[in-house]
């Protein structure tokens, strides 16, 4: 079977949800998930349920364990250098179905991801992987190399309303 390339983007809640979804229906038809987070590190809820998945998913963080504030240091730029290598290795197996790099356009934003280094990865995947790339600011290059776009566009949410990250929800 084919594999394509989606791009969930926008500013809206939903985009890493969307390509869990995506792993969860991946994984109920027999295929292997790699699940690459960038700038993210932690025991969330996500992944913790990944885990139910049994060996189905692999899953691999790169991010320091703190919010990228500011301009992204050395080691954020090293991480997420690591996380691409590590993708495309991982890719390139066979092994995985299904390889979702979560959060990679907000790296792509803060600069510590290189936008050649993305595109090598989508345009030198082997051809029966799906690809998935997460996260807001997905830059003009990357969605005009995906076969499918969707930008979550937020039209009303509780933050607004003084609401934080709830366990399960959110995070």
């Amino acid at each position: 079977m084919k594999g394509y390339v989606q791009v969930y983007t926008g500013d809206g809640k939903g985009k890493t949800t969307a390509s869990l979804g995506l792993c969860v229906r991946a994984v109920g038809a027999g295929k292997r998930v790699l699940f690459v987070q960038f700038l993210k590190r932690g025991e969330f809820s996500e992944i913790k349920g990944l885990r139910y998945l049994g060996g189905s998913v692999e899953v691999a963080q790169f991010g320091s364990g703190h919010f990228v504030r500011g301009r992204p240091g050395d080691a954020d730029r090293e991480l997420a250098s690591a996380a691409i290598d590590y993708a495309r290795k991982l890719m390139e197996t066979g092994k995985y179905g299904v390889v979702i790099l979560d959060e990679v356009n907000v790296a792509l934003n803060m600069g510590i991801v290189g936008l050649r280094d993305v595109l090598d990865l989508i345009e030198n995947r082997p051809g029966d992987v799906e690809l998935v790339l997460t996260g807001r600011y997905a830059p003009q290059e990357i969605m005009d190399a995906a076969d499918l776009v969707t930008e979550c566009r937020m039209v009303k949410h509780y933050f607004k309303k003084g609401v934080t990250a709830r366990e399960g929800i959110e995070k």
